[in-house]
């Protein structure tokens, strides 16, 4: 199988195709309120992909309730579609994510996530990101992926 192509959009196409949250928080790097996601609590199988390329970021797998209102995951789905950067914004030293294709601002990764899982926790804005269910994983190109569920 070869390779997947994922290509950012420009900045005047994601204006038109994004709501202004989501391009303020992937474009801008803004940060949306927490528990204000349609994903912050969301509990269906499948995949989380940037909102401007598609490309593969997390999945509900590695997702865990971690009480600060975002998405968060224990790690990404494809280490090499996430981009880290030293974040010194807001007086703190944070890591900020990013997407490799798309270059979205997707949140941060702190050191306190669940031991058991490796301890990080990508703190993550749902406003980055576009959700495909596992139903609807082959239909919209991610059939590589059907295999973390069982469901082949």
């Amino acid at each position: 199988m070869s390779k997947k192509v994922y290509i950012s959009k420009g900045k005047e196409e994601l204006k038109k195709v994004l709501t202004p949250i989501q391009f303020k928080v992937s474009q801008e790097n803004a940060t949306e309120r927490p528990f204000s996601s349609e994903f912050w609590n969301s509990k269906d199988e499948g995949i989380y992909v940037d909102i401007n390329s598609g490309e593969p970021l997390f999945t509900s797998l590695d997702k865990f309730d971690a009480g600060c209102g975002w998405p968060s995951f224990t790690k990404p789905l494809e280490e090499d579609h996430i981009k880290e950067n030293k974040d010194l914004t807001l007086g703190m030293e944070r890591i900020e994510v990013r997407s490799k294709y798309g270059d979205s601002h997707l949140g941060h990764v702190f050191p306190d996530g669940p031991v058991e899982n490796g301890g990080l926790r990508y703190c993550i804005n749902g406003a980055s990101l576009k959700f495909i269910p596992v139903n609807r994983l082959e239909e919209e190109g991610y059939v590589e992926y059907l295999k973390l569920f069982k469901v082949l």
